[in-house]
């Protein structure tokens, strides 16, 4: 066994190593090593002292007598190995050694950036079943990874909060703007991690005078998503008067901890992994990640592999699926332990109104709220420019002596929505039609503009355009409505919100569910105005805003209440719950449509449908999944031992047990690949969590070309707990006409009391 000397010898060696390191940090890179954990020699008191040891082995660059490698994280809990600055040489030398199973280059991620408690269905917190509300939910911890967190908002509001519990390990560091005396009863962690992005800046990190190395939240999307999941009641809340009300999170008795991981230009995947790694250590019950990345396997996907540990450890970890839709197989944070959430809209809206000189009123929607234009008409102009972008109105696109004292028309995408407005203000214009083009279709998002501004979809945004560019003197006013309720149709998919098939395991539908995420409001930052940009001056306590980043946090909180609930259950348990009990109808009662072209959506873009919270406090049956299948199914992946290894950080893994698909996983929706073969075939396995004595019947609704046979086609529960299995067969018909790449249905287990849905999506690879 090593002596207290010589691990006060690797303390020394890795002060020095930093010291060394300081010099030469723009020349390098930041790589994440995977450690073959294992196979630690017991010389070694700790696997810090072994890595650090392994690092200090390794030879200086030759361009450079100082470019010694710089250990950044040791991780424990999340990932079996760490996380170190090194030049390429040093990156290549540690892959030649046995024990280093994989050295990969640092990745960047990025942020997915009141009403919803009444519109959920949330009157008083599941108050049927919980009127006190139950305590019992003061005992859940939700960690949030994300910028940080503005301590001083209402929303952390620790009043009537017991004692935090006495299982928590974790704290509030202190920081030059942070102090840790902040945290209360409602607030119990606050933690920042930057080393991986010090690194990628190059030092620039200490020059910027907005970024500081504390916990404090300088960007407000970290305390908007943090107060969603978990606010404390506020009344009197709105963003500059708009969805004036009482503002509160998803589960208003939980906990919240925050992790700072994200920074000005990103989120770092070592830093990210770092904080999923003290959340674990910390004794967090929900994890809660509105960022991400491309997709990537799960053995290279840093989020993935902390999650798989957390979730081993009987966390629920909620991701944002990204907003990079009405794209299809854009989705990220696909990993099957994950709950991957895209958006939806709320029942509330924002209308403003564009007025031309023609006569014609058209709707659509705004924040906008300093001194309105009148009803006197002004000049309108949509200014392609000569180089094609003054009609995106991006910075330095538009000419003053042509814009001045008029509405501009601005197309939607490429720059921010509220960069727009700021441009055409910079140039004399003095207000905004924001129009959608085809890649947005009618999705309505409303901004906080700097100057008189309104969205419009795409249908009006042509008749605008056409208007303004075919008429000699076209002229417009606009004016503003305020807050409405009870907007039909909703809920709506996001045009934004990211959209299947899954490209990393297309044997498991992705997204799992949408949630609210469009036009949001929660707490925010004093930092920075409502639009984020530098030339916003105002200040606010609360914001709206719009991103999976935001119903990604609504699904953290109502994990919360529902482990608050059944203290039991699985995060498979209480995925499936959500997922099975979603609904797939607005409150006109037609089918979920999509904002992006008005048409129906599909399962690639909803996943199971919108989250009902009531219900799934007694979904009837679920779906359980233990940590073991998940390993049989990272085997089915024909991933490397070593590859499932890093996912799974078990040294005895021998893939001896995997699935001949992984599609055979015992998810609670399905995906169906029709490629050499016509006949798919699944079992799965459902656990009564309702009544005793509790019989189900099968419903099985599909496409013509697909035969579907479920056997048996009733399942009887003796005993709560009782566990059944049936058999589903897909059969792709021969000699149907099948022009169609791709289709779906749905597979439901009803009774009186429980309906438990699992959608279906078909997919023919090859046609005949």
């Amino acid at each position: 066994m090593a002596t207290v000397a010589q691990s006060l010898l690797f303390q020394c060696l890795l002060t020095l190593s930093f010291a060394a390191a300081a010099a030469t940090a723009a020349a390098r890179r930041t790589y994440i090593v995977h450690m073959s954990h294992h196979e630690k020699p017991s010389l070694f008191p700790t696997h810090h002292d072994w890595y650090l040891s392994r690092l200090l082995s390794l030879p200086s660059s030759s361009s450079s007598s100082t470019s010694s490698p710089n250990l950044l994280y040791s991780y424990s809990a999340a990932y079996p190995g760490f996380a170190a600055s090194l030049d390429p040489s040093q990156a290549a030398s540690l892959r030649r050694s046995p024990a280093v199973l994989g050295v990969y280059e640092d990745a960047v991620y990025s942020l997915h950036t009141t009403r919803t408690p009444e519109f959920l269905g949330l009157s008083a917190e599941l108050s049927a079943h919980d009127p006190n509300p139950d305590p019992s939910s003061a005992d859940v911890v939700i960690g949030v990874l994300d910028t940080g967190v503005w301590p001083e908002s209402r929303s952390f509001d620790d009043s009537g909060m017991p004692d935090v519990p006495a299982r928590w390990r974790g704290q509030c560091e202190s920081g030059p703007d942070f102090d840790p005396r902040l945290c209360n009863k409602k607030l119990i962690g606050a933690r920042s991690f930057s080393k991986g992005y010090h690194m990628a800046s190059g030092g620039s990190f200490l020059k910027d005078p907005k970024e500081t190395d504390s916990p404090r939240d300088q960007e407000g999307h970290g305390t908007h998503t943090a107060s969603t999941a978990a606010g404390s009641r506020v009344a009197n809340a709105s963003l500059l008067g708009y969805a004036s009300g009482t503002a509160r999170g998803m589960a208003t008795r939980a906990r919240v901890a925050s992790y700072k991981v994200c920074w000005r230009n990103g989120c770092f995947g070592s830093d990210i992994l770092a904080g999923m790694d003290q959340a674990i250590l910390d004794g967090v019950d929900v994890l809660s990640l509105s960022l991400g990345g491309g997709s990537a396997p799960y053995y290279r996907d840093t989020i993935a592999i902390g999650s798989f540990a957390a979730v081993e450890r009987g966390i629920f970890v909620s991701c944002s699926a990204g907003n990079a839709g009405p794209a299809r197989a854009t989705l990220a944070n696909v990993a099957p332990w994950i709950m991957t959430v895209g958006a939806g809209t709320l029942d509330r809206d924002f209308p403003a109104y564009a007025v031309l000189g023609n006569k014609n009123r058209f709707t659509g929607v705004s924040l906008y709220s300093g001194p309105g234009m009148g009803k006197k008409l002004v000049g309108l102009v949509y200014d392609k420019g000569s180089d094609g972008s003054g009609n995106l109105c991006l910075p330095g696109s538009l000419q003053p002596a042509l814009v001045r004292g008029k509405v501009v028309v601005c197309d939607r995408g490429t720059n921010a929505r509220v960069e727009k407005g700021s441009v055409v203000r910079a140039a004399g214009g003095v207000g905004m039609i924001l129009a959608n083009t085809a890649a947005s279709g009618e999705e309505l998002v409303a901004d906080s503009h700097l100057l008189p501004a309104v969205a419009v979809g795409r249908k009006v945004g042509d008749l605008i355009r056409e208007y303004a560019s075919s008429n000699l003197n076209p002229t417009a006013t606009i004016g503003f409505g305020g807050t409405v309720l009870g907007v039909q149709p909703s809920p709506v998919v996001a045009a934004f919100s990211s959209r299947g098939p899954n490209l990393v395991t297309p044997q498991i539908l992705k997204p799992d569910v949408i949630g609210p995420g469009v036009n949001i409001l929660a707490a925010w930052s004093g930092a920075v105005g409502p639009t984020g940009l530098e030339k916003d001056t105002r200040k606010t306590q609360f914001n709206i805003m719009s991103g999976t980043s935001m119903s990604c946090p609504h699904i953290s909180g109502l994990a919360a209440l529902l482990k608050a609930a059944h203290p039991n259950w699985s995060p498979s348990a209480i995925k499936s719950a959500l997922m099975t009990t979603s609904y797939t109808h607005d409150n006109t009662n037609s089918s979920l449509r999509d904002a992006a072209g008005g048409t129906y959506s599909t399962p690639w873009a909803h996943g199971s449908g919108h989250v009902d919270p009531e219900k799934a406090l007694s979904p009837g049956l679920v779906y359980d999944i233990s940590t073991d299948d998940y390993v049989a199914f990272l085997c089915s992946l024909d991933y490397t031992i070593d590859q499932v290894r890093a996912v799974a950080k078990r040294p005895n893994v021998t893939c001896s047990r995997k699935f001949a698909d992984p599609g055979q996983l015992n998810y609670p929706s399905f995906s169906v690949l029709f490629g050499s073969k016509r006949i798919v075939r699944y079992t799965r396995q459902l656990t009564n969590v309702g009544a005793a004595g509790s019989v189900y019947a099968v419903t099985v609704m599909g496409p013509p070309a697909v035969e579907v046979t479920v056997k048996p086609p009733k399942l009887v529960f003796a005993k709560v707990g009782d566990r059944r299995s049936y058999t589903v067969t897909f059969v792709s018909k021969k000699g149907m006409n099948q022009t169609v790449r791709s289709d779906f249905g749905s597979i439901v287990w009803s009774n009186a009391q429980n309906e438990v849905r699992s959608p279906v999506a078909y997919a023919w690879t090859q046609i005949g």
